[in-house]
């Protein structure tokens, strides 16, 4: 595992110093290499020269940070993992599910089921493969109180039967999906599988991101690594605690840096990041949707695929896919039910 790495064999890395960059989640060659000198610098308290020096031989030996050919990115792009959605229609317009490797931002408006997406996910990851899950653990950031155990209840047993057949096989659990206790422990076993932490501000909230590269890590090696990670909401205490233009700069910095330590989980770890977002209205806008995004084009530039989920009749949602690298604008209809996620 990543933990047994030698961080003393790099230059200018000593006992005390390893243990400084071990504690910060910097315990492997390759998240070194990714850093910046600045960030090493305030990590381990060494000076920013000494810290380039780190992060170069860091990169000699993860062997990272050089030219590929477009052949072997297209080799390495064949490890992203898709992980479904739960609706048929909105993987077909992700290109097959949700990307390990990127996030992926979903917004929209209060009440519109951005946080039953976050529990959906949570569930589908653990499914096998041939379920459309990636046969993984769920980690959740939860800054607006929104986790719910009941829903993941829910959702479990919302399952088509063969996936739950398939669920109960895959944790050595027996008995049939008709069966209460049956059903109960399985969904005992999926909960056991989502690592949950409540961010109490956007301080705590950007920390739990820097934990979650040493949970990843810690489980990387093991029959149920982290497949995903959930942050919902990721704006929601930077909107609260950043009132102001005066305040924008910094609220953008730290965003910026936030979104740094999940993509970098990302590409460490093969990990899909799910963020959910809150918007505001436009005034300026004086034809279509007035709604925007929180988070200015930094957030917009750090998310890989950005979807908007707007409400329409009843429990019917559509999904806007926005803005995706190789993929089509489009929509999809689902409905948000007691089962969870379903087709429309």
């Amino acid at each position: 595992m990543a933990a047994t790495t030698n961080l003393e064999n790099l230059p200018g890395v000593g006992p005390a110093t390893a243990d400084k960059l071990r504690e910060s989640g910097f315990d492997s060659f390759q998240s070194i290499a990714v850093a910046s000198p600045g960030e090493l610098s305030n990590t381990a308290d060494v000076g920013e020269s000494t810290a380039a020096d780190v992060i170069t031989a860091a990169r000699d030996a993860a062997d990272i940070g050089g030219f590929e050919s477009g052949a072997e990115v297209l080799q390495r792009r064949t490890e992203i993992g898709k992980l479904t959605w739960g609706v048929p229609a909105v993987d077909e317009l992700l290109g097959g599910g949700i990307e390990t490797q990127s996030i992926t931002e979903v917004y929209g408006e209060y009440g519109v089921g951005k946080s039953q997406v976050t529990h959906q996910v949570a569930v589908t990851v653990q499914l096998p493969s041939e379920y459309g899950g990636l046969g993984k653990r769920a980690i959740f950031i939860d800054s607006e109180d929104t986790f719910r155990p009941e829903r993941i209840d829910d959702m479990v047993r919302g399952l088509p039967e063969e996936a739950l057949q398939a669920s109960l096989e895959q944790r050595g659990i027996e008995g049939s999906p008709d069966d209460e206790a049956t059903m109960k422990a399985l969904v005992e076993a999926f909960l056991d599988k989502i690592e949950v932490a409540k961010a109490f501000n956007s301080n705590h909230q950007i920390l739990l991101a820097e934990r979650t590269d040493g949970i990843a890590g810690e489980y990387e090696d093991t029959e149920w690594p982290v497949g995903i990670v959930c942050v919902d909401s990721l704006t929601a205490h930077f909107r609260a605690e950043y009132v102001g233009r005066g305040e924008l700069a910094p609220r953008q910095q730290k965003l910026n840096k936030h979104l740094h330590d999940l993509t970098r989980v990302a590409s460490l770890h093969n990990v899909a990041v799910l963020v959910t977002n809150q918007v505001q209205s436009n005034p300026d806008s004086f034809f279509g949707d007035p709604t925007k995004p929180i988070g200015g084009n930094i957030l917009g530039h750090k998310s890989t695929f950005r979807l908007y989920l707007r409400n329409s009749k009843g429990t019917k949602r559509i999904v806007r896919l926005v803005d995706a690298p190789n993929l089509p604008d489009g929509e999809a209809v689902m409905r948000i039910e007691d089962d969870g996620l379903v087709s429309e």
